[in-house]
């Protein structure tokens, strides 16, 4: 009987209970996430919301670039920098919502054990996505003009690209055809929504990198 409940509860417990060096690092990066998101929501003007707009259909999802954006369109005004900064805080926001429907998902539905460990890698692949993420926002927020701008952007533009394979490493756990079709339909719409936003704020950063 311990063997059995041992079998079945493992992989649950993996999924669940994120290593705690991670812990830390995402409390710490989540804690100023919410408050930056609100000071960028201020109500846009007309003018603003057309920058966005045209910026938008420079990407690859204009639609969702300016469902996602066009709330912060006062803030942007028609800065390239403020866009990409501004992209990158959607992205991670997202990212980490994301997991959290994720988990819960994995909480409150039967699984069997090769869908939970597609779970637990999926999971791992978005944790390091937030990561990256969170390290492109940092550094998008110390670059200056200068010599060392376009190693820096380039910088930025590796970190970003590397959360978008994050996303992407995450759906291909999930190709076995003997799996549950819900559950792929699950994690398929919120991980290829993550890595859509990944995608038009890899756009916006190349774009300002460019000049």
């Amino acid at each position: 009987m311990y063997a059995i409940f041992t079998h079945i509860l493992r992989p649950l417990a993996l999924l669940i209970f994120i290593p705690l060096e991670r812990e830390s690092r995402e409390r710490e990066r989540d804690m100023w996430l919410p408050l930056i998101i609100f000071i960028l929501a201020i109500s846009p003007t007309r003018s603003n919301t057309t920058f966005i707009r045209k910026s938008c259909h420079t990407t690859l999802y204009p639609e969702l670039c300016y469902l996602y954006l066009s709330r912060f369109a006062t803030r942007i005004g028609t800065s390239p920098r403020l866009l990409a900064q501004t992209a990158l805080a959607a992205t991670l926001s997202t990212t980490r919502s994301t997991t959290r429907k994720l988990v819960t998902y994995a909480r409150t539905h039967k699984m069997t054990r090769r869908e939970m460990s597609a779970m637990k890698d999926c999971l791992e692949e978005i944790d390091d996505s937030a990561y990256e993420l969170h390290i492109s926002m940092v550094e998008m927020g110390k670059v200056r003009s200068g010599p060392d701008f376009l190693f820096n952007m380039n910088s930025i533009e590796t970190w970003v690209s590397a959360a978008l394979t994050d996303d992407d490493t995450c759906t291909d756990g999930f190709s076995d055809k003997n799996m549950n079709v819900e559950v792929k339909i699950m994690v398929r719409k919120h991980v290829l929504n993550i890595a859509h936003l990944a995608s038009i704020a890899l756009a916006f950063v190349n774009n300002y990198a460019k000049g």
